[in-house]
């Protein structure tokens, strides 16, 4: 699998077919939904600007989409599902381990366990209106390596069982991500990556053992657009605002001064080539390792076909990426 040179803006999947290297991440699509008062979602969303959106990715070549069960408390799944159902040409990967209430929007727990499990799967085949789960995805970034043993035992057995096609783990620790990989069906690692976090040890252990990496935060949540200034904030049932540990790119809802600096050092490299800044950060990515699929997150046509803009114009050549490298260091 994956046998394409870093050269391509096409991927060789788990199943041999072989796909444009881009994907559409649909967290945001999902809507609002809250841990207490905190947003975990991105803000409104319009359902049928939502659905236009994925049938004009579709109609430019897009066929990869990873959304998860909790996303809008489910309501991501159900939008896909509605834009298209059990189309076998489409390719829509999830994740379980986070649970939420549809009526309240609120998160309600972690859980890992085969009967969680199962019910997960049950619930995105309903929503989604599948009759196998293409991708499924264990959603606990670190959950301890040894009890994680179970859960993938689940995965294999749902997998044997025809629920699931392929299965594999959205986390950030190559141990975690290492874990599994003699597993038949195993094929993928969903793992932050962008021009600001290049995480080289995640893409060894990707690269070593033969796996797919699936980047979400490839636009480092929307700064790496160009469209966010000092002074510009997010709305108040967007994640982006959260006191959250792991949101480094915002703070109080507006951009971080250290990565304002690191944009402002890289931004003519990224537009090179024609490129708006959107599309250099994904050609970036592509540039980085041949095994790289970048699913950056939409609301809107017009996100949507700049995003798969960038396919045109393809990785940036080295010379670029050197140049990135050097301005990073000197930040």
């Amino acid at each position: 699998m994956l046998t394409k040179p870093a050269s391509s803006t096409t991927i060789t999947l788990w199943n041999g077919r072989e796909i444009p290297r881009l994907g559409m991440g649909c967290w945001a699509i999902g809507g609002p939904f809250f841990a207490g008062d905190t947003p975990l979602g991105w803000g409104d969303v319009d359902d049928d600007e939502s659905v236009e959106a994925i049938h004009r990715a579709i109609e430019l070549g897009i066929s990869f989409f990873d959304t998860a069960s909790n996303y809008g408390a489910g309501h991501s799944e159900e939008v896909l599902g509605r834009a298209i159902g059990n189309r076998d040409d489409i390719i829509i990967a999830t994740k379980f381990g986070f649970a939420t209430d549809p009526e309240t929007k609120q998160a309600t727990g972690a859980f890992a366990d085969e009967a969680f499990i199962r019910r997960s799967v049950e619930t995105s085949l309903r929503r989604l209106k599948r009759d196998r789960l293409d991708l499924l995805q264990f959603h606990l970034n670190d959950f301890p390596l040894e009890q994680s043993d179970a859960v993938f035992d689940t995965l294999e057995a749902l997998r044997a069982e025809g629920k699931i096609d392929a299965f594999g783990w959205s986390t950030d620790f190559p141990d975690r991500a290492a874990r599994h990989t003699s597993r038949q069906g195993y094929v993928s690692i969903q793992h932050t990556m962008n021009v600001f976090e290049p995480v080289p040890e995640m893409i060894s252990v990707i690269e070593g053992k033969g796996l797919m990496s699936i980047n979400r935060g490839p636009l480092a949540m929307g700064l790496l657009t160009g469209k966010f200034t000092a002074d510009k904030a997010v709305g108040a049932k967007d994640v982006r605002g959260a006191a959250l540990d792991w949101m480094v790119y915002f703070k109080d809802g507006r951009i971080a001064p250290e990565f304002a600096a690191r944009l402002d050092a890289v931004r003519d490299l990224l537009t090179s080539g024609g490129r708006t800044l959107t599309q250099g950060a994904l050609a970036w990515l592509w540039a980085r390792s041949p095994r790289t699929l970048p699913i950056p997150g939409f609301r809107t046509v017009a996100q949507v076909v700049e995003n798969a803009g960038a396919l045109e114009k393809g990785p940036l050549p080295a010379d670029v990426m050197a140049g990135i490298d050097a301005a990073l260091d000197r930040v």
